[in-house]
């Protein structure tokens, strides 16, 4: 299969010189803030949305904060599934870097000596994102657009084709789903018992004292019915 996209005849290559030609015609300086968002700046702001996603479901709590804690977990561990399934993926496929098969490319990014199918970035993006929508549908779609972002700027790079964006996107999305059942039973119960915990409940709901009982700290917004998340 390494001569999956030696023909420069096809949607795939056609695509691939579009995205890249854009490169070539940008500012120095904005290929490689491009080259620094690709490589780091999108997988850093994903991390950061899952951060921010628990920040707020812990302080919003109710009843259902322990589940969608257990979902925000599964979030990066869907990530390294992803990542993990895609390396014999990678070694069956056996697809050369585009710039291999292909000349005049603007290759923002060097060093890339590995197979091109599929993107672990576009998988890690994905499969996050994913995650992140099974326990926060607003925050899910933030992470979504993240993840497409993140599938441009490898192809904008010149180290993929858009078929290997795409492969990442479908690899990332089936492990969050088809896992998360299994992922939510497992992890569910272990945030519920650190729920309940001393030391540990502040993880899960933010809460002060109260005439010696726990609640929840002012001004937690309750929830509406339509922001409920898809884990509760």
């Amino acid at each position: 299969m390494a001569g999956l996209a030696e023909s420069g005849s096809n949607p795939d290559v056609d695509l691939l010189y579009d995205i890249n030609g854009l490169a070539k015609a940008a500012p120095h300086w904005f290929d490689r803030g491009m080259e620094f968002v690709g490589e780091y700046g999108l997988l850093l702001a994903m991390v950061l949305l899952v951060l921010w996603c628990w920040w707020t479901v812990r302080r919003r709590g109710g009843e259902d904060a322990a589940s969608s804690v257990a979902a925000l977990v599964w979030a990066p561990l869907a990530a390294g599934i992803a990542v993990l399934v895609n390396v014999p993926i990678r070694g069956f496929v056996e697809r050369p870097r585009p710039f291999v098969d292909h000349q005049g490319l603007d290759v923002l990014v060097s060093g890339k000596t590995d197979y091109s199918f599929v993107s672990d970035h576009a998988t890690l993006t994905m499969a996050m994102a994913v995650g992140l929508f099974v326990a926060h549908r607003k925050f899910g779609l933030v992470g979504i657009g993240l993840a497409l972002l993140e599938g441009f700027c490898r192809v904008y790079m010149g180290v993929h084709y858009p078929t290997d964006v795409v492969g990442g996107f479908a690899l990332g999305t089936a492990v969050a789903l088809l896992l998360s059942p299994l992922a939510m039973a497992l992890l569910t119960p272990v945030t519920k018992a650190v729920e309940r915990s001393v030391r540990g409940g502040w993880l899960i709901r933010a809460r002060v004292a109260s005439g010696g009982r726990d609640a929840l700290i002012p001004g937690a917004r309750a929830e509406r019915p339509e922001e409920r998340d898809l884990a509760a």
